[in-house]
């Protein structure tokens, strides 16, 4: 599987991944996952956008992500809104956490980049007895004018087709965005789905917004920078200037409580 370099874009992720719906927070709450005083491992934090929604009902919270940039740009967030939230730059194959310490471990848009069965194995270690992965997804639908043109703009750039991110790329069947053979995967590694589940919700951006949206989704980081910039021009220019994008969104979540 390619891994995608997303210190090249950084900063525009750390700008456009700040789009957790309260839906999201207000949805594990009502399925019995309370964050008060809990422990958490945040697994491929990135900038630490979740591990903050996280901190703020007060979980015990440390994000663990592979890349320095990004993490950089998650502390330097820290400052800003007044966190005191513990990172370290570690893969999730090996986050060297402390065994058997975490109520739950957590992963927003990032198990597809992962070494699945070993970081299963990581997730085991670290977990307490009955601890729980919660698994989520989310990203934009391709329902507007302003999605299907910035596809449009993007194919030119892009190396073959758009195909969806990491190890998802690899699977010709999804539930609700996920590869079916994930579900098979977690039950083999002890894990029981106790919950799965998806939330839609829209999104406004300023055309700015969108760019710096689009500049940080894994096909944009693959490119060079000189490339990227004349995509993200050539994509300035094919957009319309009527603002704000009222842009779908899907979140999907998944739920699950290790067994053996």
């Amino acid at each position: 599987m390619k891994q995608v370099d997303f210190s090249q874009v950084a900063k525009s992720y750390a700008q456009s991944r700040e789009d957790i719906p309260s839906s999201l927070m207000e949805s594990l709450f009502v399925r019995g996952i309370f964050f008060d005083g809990k422990k958490v491992a945040d697994i491929g934090c990135g900038t630490g956008a979740f591990t903050r929604k996280m901190a703020m009902r007060k979980a015990d919270v440390v994000g663990v992500d592979p890349s320095k940039e990004l993490l950089e740009q998650a502390k330097a967030l820290n400052s800003l809104k007044n966190y005191t939230i513990p990172y370290v730059q570690s893969p999730a194959e090996a986050t060297g956490l402390p065994d058997s310490k975490y109520d739950y471990v957590t992963v927003m848009r990032a198990w597809h980049w992962f070494g699945r069965q070993e970081a299963l194995d990581e997730v085991k270690r670290i977990l307490k007895t009955n601890g729980t992965l919660i698994i989520i997804d989310s990203g934009f639908l391709s329902e507007t004018t302003v999605v299907e043109k910035t596809f449009g703009v993007l194919t030119r750039y892009v190396d073959g087709e758009l195909k969806p991110a990491g190890s998802k790329a690899d699977s010709r069947q999804r539930i609700n965005g996920f590869p079916v053979e994930w579900f098979l995967e977690w039950q083999q590694s002890g894990f029981e789905l106790r919950d799965f589940y998806k939330l839609n919700y829209s999104i406004n951006f300023s055309k700015q917004e969108w760019i710096e949206r689009v500049e940080s989704i894994s096909w944009m980081a693959g490119l060079n920078p000189e490339v990227r910039q004349k995509a993200l021009l050539d994509l300035s220019d094919s957009l319309p200037d009527l603002e704000p994008y009222s842009i779908p969104h899907e979140c999907n979540v998944c739920i699950l409580r290790i067994t053996q």
